[in-house]
């Protein structure tokens, strides 16, 4: 049997009669360095964390004949070594302690005299491991935030990237080492040197609006970095909200342009996936989707529909340009599985033809969308007409 069993900073004083049964009778121990130090290894067989974690995952398969004990901090299934575990080893068993967020939570509250900390008020991000660019799509006004640092210099980078996203007014405090022997409670100090083991907590304040406010969609077309091949801001709001992410789901973001629809889909929720393909513009994409806060985004260089063929099934297919490639619809459609939607946006006469045919054959909604602006004639004003999109909107149904 495999259990996990998460430790918190004052170690085994802080665990369960159970959780130490379990530990004590192991014969295999696995955990980082840390943890390992906390517990009695005589006797056991010990196996330390290698990165990536595959390299011990497939280490405890040739142990899975005895009694293995993976340690873990805190929750081992918020934002812990867990769900991995579980995943190679299901139904395996879980003890969690309490998660750093949840002691943050009660040290903040201790010392707040305004406002209490409570999880179900909060924002919760683990950098561990991670970009620091995520944090500009958890931002936005008055927002309160808890961040699992990397390392000790994390806290400096939070509050460089508050900066460059307007919000170099919050407050940031550090606490390290929760719940052991040197826990620490801080306000941030550029010049400070803080431990490793950290947690950042932010209360997001600005003195002017930030750009970047919502995860809706439509972001200002001025949030990116392009050469004028970008999805504006009302066709983009209309395409996104025809896609219908949903928190898990994978979108393939074909002829991505910019990358404007992927990075949209992404911050519509933080589980959602996507892949942009393009021939051209990819150091653009990257740009965008690290400044936007979804530096996860898979970006692909390269040409539909050849390079689709080996991808991840898609839930979801928008197709922005290039719509008239021999055999890229064909492979799209093919690609889509039962619930899924596909997309597809046309500006040319040639490539609104296909779309028209293809509607014929397979059904789905059309619709002509002309966005309206006012532009001078003279010393007066008129409604200028963008050039018009044919958006076709078609699902495969289910079996």
């Amino acid at each position: 049997m495999i259990t996990i069993v998460g430790i918190g900073e004052d170690g085994c004083a802080g665990l369960t009669e159970s959780a130490r049964s379990l530990v004590a009778n192991a014969e295999v121990l696995v955990g980082g360095e840390r943890h390992l130090g906390m517990v009695d290894t005589r006797g056991k067989i010990v196996i330390p964390w290698q990165k990536p974690i595959q390299k011990t995952i497939a280490v405890i398969k040739e142990y899975q004949d005895r009694s293995v004990c993976v340690l873990a901090s805190g929750d081992p299934l918020w934002y812990g070594g867990g769900k991995m575990i579980l995943q190679a080893f299901p139904g395996s068993v879980v003890i969690p302690s309490l998660s750093a967020f949840t002691l943050a939570c009660a040290r903040l509250s201790a010392v707040e005299t305004t406002r209490a900390w409570c999880l179900e008020d909060v924002e919760t991000l683990s950098l561990c491991g991670r970009p620091v660019d995520l944090l500009r799509s958890y931002l936005y006004p008055h927002a309160r935030l808890l961040v699992l640092s990397s390392n000790g210099d994390t806290p400096h980078q939070i509050a460089k990237v508050l900066q460059e996203t307007g919000y170099g007014e919050s407050e940031i405090r550090v606490l390290s080492h929760l719940g052991g022997k040197q826990e620490t409670i801080v306000e941030y100090d550029p010049a400070a040197r803080f431990a490793d083991l950290n947690l950042v907590a932010i209360e997001c304040r600005s003195r002017k609006t930030p750009l970047l406010r919502s995860r809706l969609p439509g972001l200002p077309d001025s949030a990116y970095h392009h050469d004028g091949q970008l999805t504006k801001q009302p066709i983009r709001a209309l395409t996104l909200s025809a896609l219908s992410p949903a928190p898990g789901e994978l979108l393939w973001d074909v002829g991505a342009g910019c990358g404007s629809i992927a990075i949209e889909w992404l911050r519509s929720h933080p589980r959602c996936r996507a892949i942009a393909i393009e021939k051209t513009r990819t150091d653009y994409i990257a740009t965008n989707a690290s400044a936007l806060g979804v530096p996860h985004l898979q970006i692909i260089q390269g040409v539909a529909p050849q390079v689709l063929e080996n991808l991840p099934t898609p839930d979801a297919i928008f197709i922005g340009g290039g719509i008239t490639t021999p055999l890229l619809l064909e492979t799209c459609w093919a690609k889509l599985p039962p619930g899924g939607r596909l997309v597809a946006n046309a500006v040319t006469l040639e490539s609104q033809a296909l779309v028209y045919e293809w509607q014929r054959k397979i059904g789905g909604s059309l619709q002509r969308v002309t966005i309206e602006q006012p532009a001078p004639v003279g010393k007066f004003q008129v409604w200028k007409a963008s050039t018009p999109i044919l958006q076709w909107v078609v699902g495969r149904d289910l079996v």
